[in-house]
């Protein structure tokens, strides 16, 4: 049977997620429900993508005992609680990331899952292409030999975005940095670092406009992550170990190119069948297919992103917004 999608959100990713869902056989993944915060913007959403049914609100949608998960695409800031709305209600959930605005919120969904013994998975979409299976591959077999050092940088001129430069939601970690600190805890198989030592700037809004983060791990083994809403930076992330490296092209955090001591290997994505917002979108295909496989294993977590590796890479970046103060108000609830 076909995985029932709901969908949470009628903006830009959520948008992209269903065109990708269209990628797909339609005997494996079905849409059958969007909800938004009016009528009118979902019934718009729902004709775009032929989605059968439109509700004005993200209660009706949970209230739908034809979905099988729901795809939550909502602004970060509305994670816990839109999380926490469909969790309770018995409905298996892939919430894009970030999770939630820092650790306590990521708590409190897991605890939400575990409690109603439902699915849940941070939409870290990079975690399920399938060029970072092919670096895990790589790097079980040693093909560069021990790892010492792992780079990833994110850099977009985006200072002109509202959004990202507001306090209420903004910063390039959150936003952005969050795919180079997932990508060194992939390599290092989510070892909690031995050490975090974060420098940044920050907006006059308080938000980070750029910031760097070092991870040193066991072994001395160490990680080196920087991003940016300032310019554009090479976005791409590097392995280095005794015997090689490994490249992960521009852009790292949905790649269709990988580079291991001067071989370059391509993993094209399929086209879209309408225009996409983001680059790559299609690539969000993955994750889809990643939580069908699970929910049909009757597994409530991804191996590729598990509930425990959301809550470490919200932890390091806790502490790496402590350091460089970026502070929101959930921080103080």
């Amino acid at each position: 049977m076909a995985t029932r999608w709901g969908i949470c959100g009628a903006g830009n990713i959520s948008h992209d997620f269903c065109v990708a869902l269209k990628t797909l056989p339609c005997e494996d993944h079905q849409m059958v429900a969007v909800a938004a915060r009016n009528l009118e913007s979902a019934e718009k959403f729902a004709k775009t993508h032929g989605i059968p049914t439109a509700y004005g609100s993200y209660q009706e949608l949970a209230k739908d005992p034809n979905i099988d998960v729901v795809y939550i695409g909502v602004l970060h800031t509305h994670h816990l609680q839109v999380g926490q709305l469909f969790l309770n209600s018995g409905k298996n959930v892939l919430c894009e990331k970030p999770f939630a605005m820092n650790l306590r919120e990521v708590k409190k969904l897991v605890a939400a899952a575990r409690e109603h013994n439902v699915f849940l998975m941070e939409a870290v979409w990079s975690r399920c292409f399938p060029v970072y299976a092919e670096v895990g591959r790589l790097l079980s077999e040693s093909a560069i030999g021990e790892v010492k050092m792992v780079k990833a940088y994110f850099g977009l001129p985006l200072l002109d975005r509202i959004r990202t430069t507001q306090r209420e939601a903004g910063g390039a970690l959150l936003d952005i940095g969050i795919y180079c600190l997932q990508f060194a805890l992939m390599v290092f198989k989510g070892e909690r670092p031995e050490s975090i030592h974060a420098t940044g700037v920050r907006l006059p809004s308080g938000v980070d406009e750029s910031m760097v983060v070092v991870l040193k791990f066991s072994g001395n083994r160490m990680a080196i992550c920087a991003c940016t809403l300032a310019c554009a930076l090479p976005n791409d992330a590097t392995i280095c170990g005794t015997k090689g490296s490994i490249t992960v092209a521009h852009p790292m955090h949905c790649p269709t190119t990988l580079e291991m001591n001067g071989k370059r290997t391509e993993f094209p994505l399929p086209e879209p069948s309408i225009p996409l917002n983001f680059m790559n979108s299609t690539g969000l295909r993955y994750e889809a297919e990643e939580v069908r496989q699970c929910l049909q294993k009757g597994l409530k977590e991804s191996s590729k992103m598990s509930l425990t590796d959301s809550e470490l890479l919200t932890e390091i970046m806790d502490e790496a917004r402590r350091q460089v103060g970026m502070v929101y108000d959930q921080d103080s609830q």
